[in-house]
């Protein structure tokens, strides 16, 4: 997979591109990030990128001009920009990405972009939550990180990313290492017993348990989505049962 990300901050994408598991993906050729200096396509010599906003107001707007030339040969991939106003970022939606063969990002900064870049070229508009930041170069990284980690080989191991929270719908189960017990605290025998199936199950209604209490929300969408299997909802009928009884 090819991910451009248009910018005018580069250098802030350094550490991001050359440490851990992006580098490494970059290195065995399995991703390919383009950072692209919107100034690059300026058209005066003070390389201006912004300007006042017509109609008035406070802040600055990225100005069409050199974004439409920076866009103008990236048509052919799916072009996304970082906004408060996009779709917020899921996990099913990272899944849609990942399946795409080249990503355009455009960080927008200021005020935002002017509109008709955004009529022109923009297919999806992207969130990463209900705040606002300086700049979209974090959201850009959230979501090249996110996607990245999905592309077969990246992690080594599909079985590291089909765990996470949210893949499933549903929060990780809790993860516990050596020494099994420290400072008076055990871990859970069924993960010391080595019964695969045992410790399946466990790992499983851990996973609802979690969910069922912080994030009821997921349930209650898996349910109205027919999505949980027989032995899922036993799990489930059982914690609310064991909930219910403290």
């Amino acid at each position: 997979m090819k991910i451009n990300i248009l910018t005018l901050f580069p250098e802030m994408f350094k550490g991001f591109l050359s440490e851990s598991i992006i580098k490494r993906a970059i290195e065995n050729e399995l991703i390919k990030i383009n950072i692209i200096n919107i100034r690059d396509y300026t058209f005066d010599k003070h390389k201006q990128v912004d300007d006042t906003p017509f109609g008035g107001g406070g802040g600055m707007v990225l100005k069409p001009e050199p974004l439409f030339r920076a866009l103008e040969n990236l048509k052919n991939s799916k072009i996304i920009y970082t906004s408060p106003q996009g779709e917020t970022l899921t996990q099913d939606l990272v899944k849609e990405l990942s399946k795409e063969e080249e990503i355009t990002i455009i960080a927008g900064h200021y005020e935002g972009i002017d509109e008709r870049v955004i009529d022109e070229f923009v297919d999806l508009e992207i969130s990463i939550g209900d705040y606002v930041l300086t700049g979209g170069e974090l959201p850009a990284m959230i979501i090249t990180d996110a996607i990245s980690r999905l592309i077969p080989g990246v992690l080594g191991n599909s079985a590291s990313y089909e765990n996470d929270s949210f893949y499933n719908g549903l929060l990780d189960y809790p993860h516990y290492t050596r020494p099994a017990e420290y400072n008076g605290l055990k871990v859970p025998d069924v993960l010391l017993s080595g019964h695969h199936k045992n410790i399946e199950i466990w790992r499983k209604k851990e996973s609802i348990k979690r969910t069922y209490i912080r994030r009821p929300d997921l349930i209650k969408e898996k349910l109205k989505n027919k999505e949980f299997s027989k032995l899922e909802l036993k799990l489930l009928n059982e914690i609310k049962n064991e909930i219910e009884g403290e």
